[in-house]
């Protein structure tokens, strides 16, 4: 959860005032380096998004080692106490698997800028390209199993009225006909929600209206009465519909990290087509 004082969900105006009061967040900018180059917010840090999966297959999505979190955090000088403000340019994705690696390492301290660079591009707030790099700390890893979901979390919780799966790729490859693994398909009693329904594109890739979205939630059963996973094929996707549960409130919300790249190479998971 953010500081009591910096809500989870923050638009431009908000961050810019907060940039130039004393409040001192971590900027954190996951976007391609590319864009980070060609203009960011005054003062964010880059991280590379690919720095925050472990890379391995046939589950490239999984958490990086204990060593290789400790360096992401130490290199955006990152202390305990300090409140991070990600955002990134795609509406969320990315910026969402950094606040749920936030969560998993005990970081309660974060917010999510609403729409990313596009939406701050969008209120006409000031733009810099210089390259920002923080003094390095030593930050204490601690993981906190709670928002992550493993197989042997879902399976034998299939089918349970108060268990609810989330999966956050595209139809084609719910249904089948397309994947980026050995099996095709979806984990029985799937929910599919592209991630992209999130993002509104006519309003500078902010997230669509969360009052109409909540009530779509309800409707298909990814109720907040639940305990939910979410997944796609890496848990980068679905890392939003992990953030947007949490700024809805959702008190029971798991990110499966080893998602379709696992469960469709694996046998011994079963499969809904």
């Amino acid at each position: 959860m953010p500081r009591p004082d910096i809500p989870l969900l923050l638009e431009p105006e908000q961050l810019a005032d907060l940039i130039a009061g004393a409040a001192e967040p971590v900027l954190v900018d996951v976007s391609s380096p590319e864009n980070y180059r060609n203009g960011h917010i005054p003062g964010a840090l880059h991280l590379h998004p690919g720095n925050l999966q472990g890379g391995v297959a046939p589950a490239p999505g999984k958490l990086p080692g204990r060593q290789q979190l400790a360096e992401i955090f130490s290199y955006l000088g990152l202390s305990p106490e300090q409140h991070v403000i990600a955002y990134d340019d795609e509406g969320g994705g990315w910026a969402g698997r950094l606040l749920w690696t936030l969560e998993v390492v005990g970081h309660p301290h974060y917010s999510y800028l609403n729409g990313g660079i596009h939406a701050w591009r969008d209120a006409g707030l000031d733009i810099e390209t210089q390259t920002n790099q923080a003094s390095p700390s030593d930050y204490p890893i601690s993981l906190n199993p709670g928002p992550i979901a493993e197989v042997e979390d879902i399976l034998p919780r299939l089918g349970d009225p108060d268990f609810q799966v989330w999966d956050a790729r595209s139809a084609p490859e719910y249904r089948g006909e397309r994947s980026g693994s050995r099996r095709a398909g979806h984990i029985p009693g799937a929910i599919n929600i592209d991630w992209l329904e999130l993002i509104d594109r006519d309003n500078a890739t902010r997230l669509v209206d969360l009052k109409q979205l909540r009530r779509r939630l309800d409707q298909l059963g990814l109720s907040a009465d639940k305990e939910i996973v979410t997944y796609c094929q890496t848990h980068h996707r679905s890392s939003l519909s992990w953030l947007v549960m949490k700024i809805l409130a959702y008190p029971s919300i798991k990110g499966y990290h080893g998602s379709w790249g696992e469960w469709g190479n694996r046998d011994d998971t079963p499969i809904e087509v």
